[in-house]
């Protein structure tokens, strides 16, 4: 059957009557790299199934929490039982604590912990329990690192933002982000010329300590290592995002993978196991400083829903329960499939450059490398563009945007394999 997307371009067009639009997040515009954007009615494993019968392998994976694939037996049927007892309860469940417990034996770095509802509430909650722990304002984070959409942290963002070309958003005052300091990831020298001139000022220093919103982009040798010294001598709280990376990367994050210890941690996506939930947690003499104990107050109405636990527990336990071979079969799986693509375009004289660690990982259209957000944006978005519509007319979806991460998931395989790698041949051959 001819690829067609004439029913998901009907469903867009009467979205874009009733939401600003057609789109609850902007990158599923795909304004971006042009087409028409297919409109999913179900996903099962490593598929998405549009409006218009087409089928596409998944790389992004609700934007990285399906680790599991989509529908994973065992999470629907938790989920299922889970709303069968009731849907919300605004009171206490022994799931939320049966969650913090499985994500604090991951995240050894994890002394207290609370859930919210989104990635965005986690990071907004543990900066402000930072300047209260510090009695300082300022926050220090780096150029194309996506914390969420509040109002301090849109500076110099990456992800969306990057992709739209809005250097930050309208509608936030400057006196929001007079406190909030943006510098080139990787950069350790500008790390410290910022501690001179704010000495003693900076709350804390935040970053994915592995970049995904700006396309994927490691850590250099040293680098977080050097951030979590100038911290410590700065009495300065080093917070990871690691909304992304957190169980994504390896089984207790980047962190892990690393061997660095943060003060903070948000997390999101994967501990929701693909219901929407954030937590954030640290050190238990900072995180006490929350409402009821201490004078920090943060709160949420579906905070700990219990079907975001469910979901969440049942796929932590089955990442736990799979350990190191799970990580490392995953691994073994995104590496084949990122440098098969890489192997062709080299075939076809398509300067290409890839990044990735885990099961995360970005193809750059440009000769590379990338250390940080400036080297990403010298990437050709047309021809990424062309790459991607291709792509999708030959059944395979990637994120519609040069600067995000694409992510692998247990049930992506051979199959999955060798049909993303004869796609981009045939592609390339187009460019």
């Amino acid at each position: 059957m001819p690829f067609s997307l004439d029913r998901s371009r009907l469903l867009q067009q009467r979205a874009e009557s009733l939401i600003p639009g057609g789109v609850d997040s902007p990158v599923r515009a795909f304004r971006s790299v042009g087409g028409d954007p297919p409109f999913v009615e179900r996903a099962e494993g490593a598929y998405l199934f549009d409006a218009d019968g087409n089928r596409y392998i998944d790389y992004f994976g609700s934007w990285g929490p399906m680790i599991l694939g989509h529908a994973a037996p065992s999470v629907v049927s938790a989920v299922q039982a889970a709303a069968a007892k009731g849907t919300s309860f605004g009171a206490s469940t022994a799931a939320e604590a049966d969650l913090a417990a499985l994500v604090m034996q991951a995240v050894p770095s994890i002394e207290r912990l609370r859930f919210v509802s989104s990635g965005t509430e986690a990071v907004m909650s543990a900066i402000r329990v930072a300047r209260a722990f510090t009695g300082r304002n300022r926050i220090l984070k780096f150029e194309g690192c996506y914390h969420g959409h509040s109002d301090a942290l849109l500076v110099k963002a990456g992800s969306g933002v990057a992709t739209l070309g809005i250097p930050g958003s309208a509608g936030i005052p400057m006196e929001t982000t007079q406190f909030t300091t943006a510098i080139r990831y990787n950069d350790i020298g500008e790390v410290k010329k910022v501690f001179a001139k704010h000495h003693g000022e900076i709350a804390c220093i935040i970053l994915e300590p592995v970049v995904g919103n700006a396309g994927t982009i490691l850590p250099q040798p040293g680098f977080l290592e050097a951030l979590r010294e100038i911290c410590t001598q700065e009495g300065t709280l080093l917070i990871f995002d690691e909304v992304m990376t957190g169980f994504r990367v390896s089984l207790g994050g980047a962190q892990a993978l690393y061997g660095i210890k943060p003060d903070l941690t948000t997390l999101g996506k994967i501990i929701g196991g693909g219901l929407p939930v954030g937590a954030f947690g640290g050190r238990a003499e900072i995180m006490n400083l929350l409402a009821p104990l201490g004078p920090v107050y943060q709160a949420g109405t579906l905070s700990g829903n219990p079907l975001a636990m469910a979901a969440g527990i049942t796929t932590l336990q089955a990442l736990l329960d799979g350990g190191d071979d799970f990580y490392d079969a995953l691994a073994e799986v995104t590496s084949r499939i990122a440098h098969g693509v890489m192997d062709e375009a080299k075939k076809a004289g398509i300067p290409l450059c890839m990044a990735g660690v885990g099961s995360m990982f970005t193809w750059f259209f440009q000769s590379g490398p990338v250390h940080n957000f400036e080297d990403a944006a010298k990437s050709d978005t047309q021809r990424f563009g062309q790459f991607h519509r291709g792509m999708l007319e030959r059944g395979v979806w990637l994120p519609p945007s040069q600067y995000e991460a694409a992510f692998v998931s247990a049930v992506h395989g051979d199959a999955e394999i060798e049909a993303t790698v004869a796609a981009a041949r045939e592609v390339f051959a187009t460019l």
